[in-house]
């Protein structure tokens, strides 16, 4: 697929990242708190497409707006720094965003549902993700929603390294990395998405 004369993955679209002269921990509240409203509703809506229970579907919401919020925390690993540290080891502090954000919340009274989908919402289906490589249905089915919901916030909003994708491109960028995704999450997710068109 051609996207602006080069060939894109879901891969090299979130590696640009590196490349940017921008920092991967800089940190826009705003756009955060954008990200997480658009994960909530939309992993909302995934649950409800998947006829799970309307307190289950609640607890997306919940999930979709916090499922970040462990970025709060690296803020800190930046403060008083240089400005060039390396990317590198930024990027081992941006992985561990989502056991930050469970360690913040395990006892401020969000449910397990909340809690397990925050904490695995970076794992990978096929076992490729982290913080603990889980595979297939060891990943709590919270997490395989936000999982895909995360992905399509991401890449259908503008970055200061790129511009926002359109929504068939999006598609077209996750369905080459379906290997991240449980099938019926992304099928019922691509009714959302589509029926909101």
């Amino acid at each position: 697929m051609a996207v602006n004369q080069e060939v894109y993955t879901l891969e090299t679209a979130q590696s640009e990242t590196v490349k940017s002269t921008d920092r991967i921990l800089d940190f826009d509240l705003s756009a955060e708190l954008n990200h997480g409203v658009v994960v909530s509703n939309l992993a909302y809506a995934v649950a409800v497409e998947m006829g799970l229970d309307e307190e289950f579907c609640y607890q997306m919401a919940i999930a979709g707006m916090l499922h970040d919020i462990g970025k709060l925390k690296l803020t800190g690993y930046i403060n008083g720094q240089e400005r060039d540290p390396l990317l590198i080891e930024e990027l081992k502090y941006v992985r561990m965003h989502s056991s930050l954000g469970y360690e913040e919340l395990k006892d401020q009274g969000y449910s397990d549902i909340v809690l397990q989908s925050i904490l695995y919402h970076h794992e990978n289906y096929d076992g490729s993700g982290y913080p603990s490589n889980l595979s297939e249905n060891s990943i709590p089915l919270g997490a395989r929603i936000l999982r895909v919901c995360d992905v399509y916030a991401a890449l259908s909003s503008d970055r200061p390294y790129r511009k926002a994708f359109d929504v068939s491109t999006v598609i077209e960028l996750m369905i080459d990395e379906i290997k991240n995704f449980d099938m019926e999450v992304f099928l019922a997710f691509q009714r959302v998405v589509h029926n909101n068109e």
